[in-house]
């Protein structure tokens, strides 16, 4: 394991108290440009996302991902003896992130207040599934319930089905995004003035992440009675857009901006359409609809995907393919940006294997960002973090882990 972090956040350590995914993608961002990143996890079996999409061996391939560029230090957060670990390694750290449900950590003697008292300097971040207070903030949220309860599950899918949520945890990764921009506000906010009187805690609601990314959801409501309903694949209004045929698969094509409208259709051989008054307004075109993806799947279905995207690359038109995981890890630009990286992983019986993982978003000054290390081993570095981090002797670490505590 790299043992040395760099990057613009060297310097900078977090506590993650934290599970599945929301607070761990947060820290994960951070991780991934040199902030130490210590992660909490349960003696008896760590975090839960050591098992989820498993098939077989030990750890997740979803664990070793989120968890890439942290440490893992085991500590029982129910005992005394672990809460006195936790405020002790609050003292040494500059954000805490958490993600229990509302009241966990205080009954737990961890709250913020016990945080600050140990640190005065410490920012909080606190993501849940409906925030710290209201009416609902006792409810157990994840990040399904969010987008259900944030209006995105309504309007996604068929019409003339249930709703579907998209097969990536939107709410718990949106989530996660405003975690990690709450701590850099606070850390930036704290750096630039040195008034302590800066915000110290934030709030991130599940629900409220993905309610952002709406848009005008409940403004079009009020403005237009309009209530956004599912449009399959398409967003209502923005035409044409979506996924066409072709002879051998489908792609994805936004022609739904003016110019890229006139280009499209001169592309799949319709200049009428491309010159017709009516169609220069999107909302005109919105109402147009079928007969525009029937021109254009008229000519997608005589092509090949590839013909279709180097076409329509050539004239300017967004599109892609549509890729599914073995598209994208041998994909030459994906290769070229340095977004899939090689690993060798102990899968399941002790014969390292090469996996391919996501690279790090963003790139700075042209160079993609190097992975560290994937997510450890559970408790891998609990005795390197606590001796360094606290001074603890062998002895006393010894005590600690032959009473649960660690």
């Amino acid at each position: 394991m790299n043992d040395v972090t760099t990057g613009p956040l060297d310097g900078i350590t977090v506590l993650e108290l934290g599970n599945f995914i929301a607070a761990p993608f947060a820290t994960r961002l951070l991780a991934d440009f040199g902030a130490e990143v210590i992660k909490i996890e349960r003696p008896d079996g760590g975090d839960e996302l050591r098992g989820w999409r498993r098939s077989k061996g030990t750890t997740s391939m979803m664990y070793r991902t989120i968890a890439r560029n942290k440490r893992s230090v085991t500590i029982d957060l129910k005992s005394s003896e672990g809460q006195q670990l936790v405020l002790d390694l609050a003292a040494e750290v500059d954000v805490v992130i958490e993600n229990f449900r509302p009241g966990t950590l205080e009954r737990w003697n961890i709250g913020p207040e016990q945080l600050q008292a140990a640190n005065p300097d410490i920012v909080v971040v606190r993501i849940s599934g409906y925030g710290q207070n209201g009416p609902y903030a006792q409810r157990a949220g994840f990040g399904g319930v969010a987008e259900a309860f944030g209006g995105l599950r309504y309007v996604t899918g068929y019409p003339d089905r249930e709703p579907v949520r998209s097969a990536a945890p939107l709410g718990d990764t949106l989530a996660g995004l405003y975690g990690a921009v709450s701590a850099l506000i606070m850390l930036l906010a704290k750096a630039r003035s040195g008034d302590h009187q800066q915000p110290k805690v934030a709030d991130v609601a599940l629900y409220e992440s993905v309610f952002m990314a709406m848009e005008s959801l409940t403004a079009d409501y009020d403005a237009y009675g309009m209530v956004r309903e599912r449009t399959a694949g398409n967003l209502p209004g923005v035409v044409p857009s979506g996924s066409y045929p072709c002879a051998d698969g489908s792609v994805l094509i936004a022609g739904n901006a003016s110019g890229v409208f006139i280009r499209l259709m001169n592309s799949v051989g319709r200049p009428d359409l491309a010159t017709d008054p009516d169609l220069v307004d999107g909302t005109k075109r919105y109402l147009r609809e079928v007969e525009l993806d029937e021109a254009i799947v008229s000519w997608t279905t005589t092509k090949s995907t590839k013909e279709v995207v180097a076409e329509l690359s050539d004239a300017g038109i967004p599109v892609s393919e549509v890729f599914d995981a073995a598209r994208i890890v041998s994909d030459e630009h994906y290769l070229a940006r340095g977004m899939v990286r090689s690993f060798a992983v102990d899968v399941a019986d002790g014969h390292p294997e090469k996996v391919r993982f996501p690279g790090v978003v963003p790139q700075f000054d042209g160079e993609a960002t190097e992975v560290g290390w994937l997510g450890p081993d559970l408790g891998a570095d609990t005795e390197s973090v606590l001796s360094r981090k606290l001074g603890l002797t062998p002895d006393r670490l010894h005590a600690l882990r032959t009473a649960g505590v660690i």
